[in-house]
C-alpha cells in the first residue's frame, strides 16, 4: 500500500530524529524473516537500547540529508532495508543484528553510519564484533588487577608493581642528592 504525503513526511521526521539521537545507524537486510522472528529481533534490540525501523530507501536518504548525515547512495542500500538505531552503546544494535544473523541467514548487515562517516558492509560487521564499553572497561580493570609474570613475585598487580617501581626510583634519586 502506498504511503500518503503526510505519512511519508511523518516517517522522514521519525527517521531524522532517530538518526540525530542515535550513536550509530546500521542498515540491514531482513526479507524472508517471519513476523515472529522480526518480533524477536526487535525485542532483542530494545533490551540493548536499540530500535529497528523499516522504511523506503528514498525516505532514508531524505532523512539522512535532513539530519546532515553523510550521503547515502542507492548502491549502499540494495534490496529492502531496515535501519537499526543504537541509542546508547554504538555497537549494541550492530552486535544484536550480527548475532541474530548467525541463526537467521536473511539478516545481513550491509552498511551504516557511525561517527559521521558511512560504513561499508565490512566495517559494519567489524563494528558488530567490537565488545561493548562495559565489557572493555571490565577487561581493562581485570588486566590492571591481575599479576604479571614478568614482575617480581612481591608485586600483586601491574599497578602495584608500577607504584613500587616509581617509589624505588624516587628513593634512589633522593639518595643521589
Amino acid at each position: 500500500m502506498a504511503l500518503s504525503r503526510s505519512q511519508k513526511a511523518a516517517q522522514i521526521t521519525e527517521l531524522k530524529d532517530n538518526m540525530l539521537n542515535a550513536s550509530s545507524v546500521i542498515f540491514t537486510q531482513y526479507i524472508g524473516l517471519t513476523v515472529a522472528d522480526i518480533t524477536k529481533l526487535r525485542s532483542a534490540l530494545r533490551k540493548e537500547g536499540s530500535a529497528m525501523q523499516v522504511a523506503k530507501k528514498s525516505l532514508i536518504q531524505i532523512a539522512a540529508k535532513e539530519a546532515k548525515a553523510p550521503e547515502i547512495t542507492d548502491a549502499m542500500l540494495p534490496g529492502a532495508v531496515a535501519c537499526i538505531f543504537s541509542m546508547k552503546e554504538p555497537t549494541a544494535g550492530a552486535s544484536v543484528a550480527f548475532k541474530f544473523g548467525k541463526d537467521h541467514a536473511q539478516v545481513k548487515l550491509i552498511g551504516g553510519i557511525f561517527s559521521g562517516k558511512v560504513l561499508s558492509q565490512t566495517e559494519a560487521n567489524e563494528l558488530a564484533i567490537i565488545p561493548s564499553r562495559q565489557v572493555l572497561l571490565g577487561t581493562f580493570m581485570s588486566m590492571c588487577q591481575s599479576p604479571l609474570v614478568s614482575f617480581a613475585s612481591a608485586c600483586s598487580s601491574p599497578l602495584t608493581g608500577f607504584a613500587r617501581l616509581l617509589s624505588e626510583i624516587g628513593k634512589k634519586k633522593e639518595g643521589e642528592k
